[in-house]
């Protein structure tokens, strides 16, 4: 049931209806909110609020989900391996240490700043379980606390810096990326690698499947069930206190692609070995920090910071406190994303962190759709814009492609993203929507 605001006699005129000199509307001109359209009932309404919202700009998640369903077409017309079960088991645990990294990165990015340090973060991070639990015999889940705990003092570290002295983020984030490189090195000493506990709890983050295919199905289910009673509360809620809402008819409708997404993913998987244990860490740690994010007021803070610091500061949040925690989240993802990706390849080695994970984690956030100048983003950007990289490593190695290629196609693919979110900000500022 949705709530006709257009008729509420207390309604103001608004940006672009003139009002009279008492304020009220002219006679003949139904007072519309333009913040909060009234959406028809049915389907054909959810169709009227979706072209609204593509041409005022906001085009969510939609150019990265067709920008993924291509890519996966390509791929699969040259080689039919790509959507193989044991082809997406494989990159589904593949995503998940970048993919920790980047949710840290999103939180970053939301407050329109950026951590490159996040790369070196995770190699010291694995470095320091590593030492502690095979060289010193300390257990490993206190290693592994240990470790995290690492990651969170480097970020606090870095969030310090920013919010209380007034080094810009990209300066001292650089700093932190050297300092905390040499670190790892100097943590590992001559070791250089140092392989882990093949059944160690660590290493069992990534090699570990639940095979029973009752595991799959039922995440599934709980998910869908999950998502529609969260929905359904959420629009009676909205119904109570008189404000626009979903009908029944857009729930069901969302629910059912979810529920189609949800069963075939956890068929596919069950085609191969079951459940992957990294891929139900990942989806645990997406939903606590969606929840942190959207639904209590330290995820409001973020958002305001990112929209409009000064005004946030007036409001009366704590700005540097803010910053400073956002940071060290940052900084405690990106070690356990370092954690796990010691996990997939069983060692802890000076190469850690190098390469292009720094770029990958940056570019998954921003390909997901979250935007570079803060505000606006959501958790679950980290799973799409992994998704998206991870397919055209993925899908390149099939092929025989050399890495060059990969590079250019991910940069290709970061500065489209980029420039839909500049065009996208350009035209709801056009239509009035920021």
């Amino acid at each position: 049931m949705t709530t006709d605001l257009s008729k509420s006699p207390g309604d103001s005129p608004g940006p672009g209806v003139p009002a009279n000199g008492n304020g009220a509307a002219p006679a003949g001109v139904t007072p519309v909110d333009p913040r909060l359209l009234v959406r028809e009932q049915g389907f054909m309404g959810y169709l009227t609020e979706f072209k609204r919202k593509m041409r005022s700009g906001e085009l969510g998640s939609v150019p990265v989900v067709i920008g993924l369903i291509v890519i996966w077409a390509i791929f699969q017309s040259l080689d039919s391996n790509f959507l193989s079960a044991q082809n997406l088991s494989n990159l589904s645990v593949y995503v998940v240490g970048t993919g920790l990294i980047s949710v840290g990165i999103v939180f970053v990015l939301l407050l329109g700043e950026i951590d490159l340090s996040v790369g070196s973060v995770s190699g010291l991070a694995g470095a320091v379980f590593a030492v502690l639990a095979v060289n010193h015999g300390v257990a490993e889940w206190l290693a592994l606390l240990l470790a995290l705990v690492t990651g969170a003092l480097a970020g606090a570290v870095h969030g310090f810096f920013f919010a209380r002295i007034g080094v810009p983020a990209f300066v001292v984030t650089l700093a932190g990326l050297l300092a905390w490189n040499g670190l790892m090195l100097q943590v590992l000493d001559t070791s250089g690698t140092i392989n882990l506990d093949d059944d160690g709890l660590v290493t069992t983050m990534t090699s570990y499947y639940f095979t029973d295919v009752a595991a799959a199905y039922g995440l599934a289910l709980v998910a869908v069930l999950t998502f529609f009673a969260a929905q359904f509360l959420d629009s009676r809620r909205r119904d109570a206190a008189g404000v626009p809402s979903r009908p029944l008819s857009e729930i069901l409708a969302r629910t059912g692609v979810l529920a189609v997404l949800a069963f075939v993913t956890a068929y596919t998987l069950n085609q191969y070995k079951g459940l992957p244990l990294a891929l139900l860490i990942f989806l645990v740690v997406l939903v606590a920090f969606d929840l942190l994010l959207r639904r209590t007021s330290y995820g409001r803070k973020v958002f305001a910071l990112g929209g409009n610091t000064e005004a946030a500061r007036r409001a009366g949040i704590n700005v540097a406190a803010v910053r400073i925690s956002v940071f060290s989240l940052a900084g405690t993802m990106a070690a356990f994303g370092g954690l796990m990706i010691a996990s997939r390849i069983a060692a802890a080695n000076q190469g850690a962190g190098s390469g292009n994970l720094l770029m990958e984690a940056i570019a998954a956030a921003v390909i997901g759709g979250t935007s570079l100048f803060g505000g606006r983003g959501k958790v679950w950007s980290a799973l799409l814009g992994m998704l998206v990289i991870g397919s055209i490593a993925n899908g390149l190695a099939l092929v025989g492609s050399p890495a060059h290629v990969q590079y250019m196609i991910t940069g290709g693919v970061l500065l489209a993203a980029v420039v839909i979110d500049s065009v996208s900000r350009r035209t709801q500022r056009t239509a009035g929507r920021t």
